[in-house]
């Protein structure tokens, strides 16, 4: 029995057209290797006059995978006219008595159909052969009527307007695309596929928190304030340099910087250290709602640091002040003794001259305080990635609970290479 709908790739399509007595028709947005191949061997045995090609060539049809710019030249260097049919989606094939229509791949979106339940073609009637003949190229149109076995029929296949474009492609338009090409080649088709594959459960992210560590500034006590000496006091912040705010105290980034490891660590695990971190898809509205709440803390946060800093930097101040101010009454250094009009300083003198030491070195509140913001950036698996050998497992060993078979099934099947199949 014949089958109505049956399944073409580009190898069953090579393998038709080789088989062809009479002529060769072919109409589609693009061409692949194999087919082309076979139509230049059809041309130099049956002529190039017996093979008829209508193509949408246009450099978007090579990019998502629906033709090949390779299989063009070889059209051309074996003499057969290629036409240019702008917009053109659907394809068709035709030899000699056998006609079929089907639904092109675009590689770049899937693997070409291997099995019989995932028809793409509708065989053509002979009636709807001719037809299809007639409308295609005034060639194709003289084959048609020629093949007619009636007067009655060949006027009407006459009477038949052509209908996909017949205009050849010419060379400035061939080198105009083979240019295109050359300067930004499409991608491989089945390593975009594959980067699909995980693209729908994975993204990358990072989270970065700036402008908040206010506890990370130090300053440079001023030497003539080091001379001095000092004891054990203040040792934990007071030695070449001071903190300006205690880590742990209240203006410290550190509660937010614990709030978003956490979250962190809860949904981006990290791939290694040569990956990043990722979030799976279905988890990521999780991750956008802890976010949400993070940075509203983060707001709250930078409210309070902007409105107590600048009392926070004045305690520090005072307490540097007190820790030295009986050192310098009790040994008064030389840089204060030559503003001094008497001999004694007073308590009033040493705390001046602190002040003034300090002046050159402590910074305003405004000075300090940033933009507090959290940078939420995501990106997809790119090539590079996804070809790095350690990635399906280190994916694997991040998400121990996610049953990765089925991906990786998807990913091993978007990959299969042509001489594969």
């Amino acid at each position: 029995m014949t089958l109505l709908f049956c399944t073409l790739d580009s190898q069953r399509i090579a393998e038709l057209i080789r088989a062809a007595e009479r002529f060769v028709c072919y109409a589609g947005p693009g061409v692949q290797m194999a087919p082309a191949q076979a139509m230049a061997e059809v041309a130099g045995r049956l002529g190039v006059e017996m093979v008829t090609v209508a193509l949408d060539f246009d450099e978007r049809v090579m990019r998502m995978g629906f033709g090949d710019m390779q299989a063009v030249r070889t059209l051309r260097e074996a003499g057969i006219r290629v036409n240019d049919a702008p917009s053109l989606r659907t394809a068709l094939v035709l030899v000699d008595d056998e006609g079929y229509l089907f639904t092109p791949t675009a590689l770049y979106l899937e693997a070409e159909p291997q099995v019989q339940q995932a028809a793409n073609t509708m065989r053509l009637s002979t009636d709807q052969l001719r037809e299809a003949l007639a409308r295609l190229s005034p060639v194709a149109k003289a084959i048609a009527v020629a093949q007619a076995t009636t007067e009655q029929e060949r006027e009407h296949i006459a009477s038949l307007p052509v209908e996909v474009g017949s205009e050849p492609v010419t060379e400035e338009q061939f080198a105009r695309v083979d240019q295109a090409l050359k300067e930004a080649p499409p991608v491989q088709f089945d390593l975009a596929r594959q980067v699909r594959v995980f693209n729908a459960y994975l993204q990358y992210v990072e989270l970065k928190l700036s402008g908040a560590a206010i506890q990370s500034h130090r300053l440079a006590i001023p030497p003539n304030i080091l001379k001095l000496g000092g004891s054990k006091d203040l040792e934990g912040r007071l030695r070449t340099t001071f903190d300006l705010i205690e880590k742990g105290g209240k203006l410290s980034s550190k509660k937010l910087e614990d709030e978003l490891n956490e979250v962190r660590k809860n949904f981006t695990p990290s791939l290694g250290k040569d990956h990043g971190r990722v979030v799976l898809k279905s988890a990521k509205p999780y991750l956008e709602k802890r976010l949400e709440t993070f940075k509203a803390n983060l707001e709250a946060h930078q409210k309070t640091v902007a409105d107590e800093l600048q009392g926070q930097l004045d305690a520090s101040r005072k307490q540097i002040i007190d820790y030295y101010l009986q050192r310098v009454i009790d040994n008064p250094p030389d840089a204060m003794l030559g503003q001094l009009l008497h001999e004694k300083p007073t308590e009033e003198d040493a705390r001046l001259w602190l002040d003034a030491e300090l002046d050159r070195v402590f910074p305003e509140a405004d000075a300090l305080i940033q933009k507090m913001q959290l940078d939420v950036r995501y990106k997809d698996v790119t090539f590079e990635t996804l070809n790095r050998e350690d990635f399906l497992e280190s994916v694997k060993a991040a998400f121990p609970r996610v049953d990765w078979d089925k991906a990786y099934a998807e990913f091993r099947t978007a990959g299969q290479a042509e001489g594969e199949r």
